[in-house]
């Protein structure tokens, strides 16, 4: 079964709607240090386009320009958000162009925590990646949940209702 197609558009969907609420964030609130693991929710949106790229660069073979995993990609909302989405869409592109035999391929990095290279299936690169978004994301939320800001409902089943894969019983036929 091929779910990265579906994951990666799983993934641009919740972020576009992630990052409309933290538009509506002041900037103080946006940037102010709330202990979570990279401080802020403008930093810890960083740090997932920060891995996004440093994970589509290694699968893809190219230089990423990632210096460390805290590093700080884009200082405005706006210009992260540009950056967020096009990301998303480089995923998207990434994936689809992958075959079975290439996910099951290795590649090749040199890790950033710890020493060395290391080895992992491009496959299990990709289940990496959405899980990290998944993780950080659950941050922002609560994040923004303790702002006031209650986002909306972000499960997957949202997403396969809006896309048609989803609905009352007996909606859904089997086309194979």
């Amino acid at each position: 079964m091929d779910h990265f197609p579906l994951m990666a558009r799983f993934n641009g969907w919740v972020n576009d709607r992630l990052y409309d609420c933290v538009a509506r964030l002041p900037d103080a609130a946006y940037r102010a240090d709330r202990k979570a693991f990279f401080g802020s929710v403008h930093n810890t949106l960083n740090h997932l386009l920060v891995v996004d790229r440093l994970w589509a660069g290694r699968i893809e073979g190219v230089p990423s320009g990632i210096r460390s995993l805290d590093q700080i990609l884009y200082d405005d909302f706006a210009s992260l958000r540009a950056a967020r989405r096009a990301e998303d869409r480089r995923l998207i592109e990434l994936v689809d162009g992958l075959s079975e035999e290439r996910l099951r391929r290795p590649v090749l990095y040199r890790r950033m925590i710890g020493e060395g290279d290391e080895e992992v299936r491009a496959g299990h690169i990709l289940l990496t990646l959405f899980n990290h978004q998944t993780h950080h994301r659950g941050q922002v939320h609560a994040l923004l949940t303790q702002s006031g800001i209650v986002p909306p409902p972000l499960d997957l089943v949202f997403f396969l209702d809006e896309i048609g894969e989803a609905g009352p019983p007996g909606t859904l036929r089997d086309t194979a």
